[in-house]
């Protein structure tokens, strides 16, 4: 097992522990501690294009941040999933092969994280609304 997957195992125990749903954010403290909405808003901008630090609005109402930033990690997502059904038509005549394999890497680890960071972005989501995540047996 590699450094990196024991750390994410560890991390997922940790959330656990302190009663976080899988998928959290390791980034944002816990709903209800101090300085979790603070943590929340700086992951969320995280997420999004920086120009919307720019604006007020979104830095001071993380819900709407958290809205905002959950409609832009999915059209990411759509975004590299259309790329990765595109890319070998589209470029296959135009860039070596291995640049088209190392390409088509990169996108599917992108897909994976857009993945990730969607759940994220749901569960920070339900936590500004209020919603408490019970653990089950």
């Amino acid at each position: 097992m590699s450094d990196q997957a024991r750390g994410s195992d560890r991390a997922r125990g940790s959330d656990r522990a302190r009663g976080l749903p899988p998928g959290w954010p390791p980034e944002v403290r816990p709903p209800g501690s101090d300085g979790w909405e603070r943590s929340a808003t700086a992951w969320l901008l995280d997420q999004c294009p920086p120009e919307y630090r720019g604006h007020r609005v979104v830095v001071r109402h993380p819900l709407v941040l958290a809205w905002l930033a959950g409609h832009h990690v999915t059209a990411s997502g759509e975004a590299v999933r259309r790329a990765l059904a595109q890319a070998r038509a589209e470029l296959a005549a135009d860039v070596p092969a291995p640049t088209l394999t190392a390409l088509l890497e990169v996108l599917e680890a992108e897909r994976v994280r857009l993945i990730a960071a969607h759940r994220a972005v749901t569960l920070v989501v339900d936590a500004l609304r209020g919603h408490r995540y019970v653990p089950r047996l």
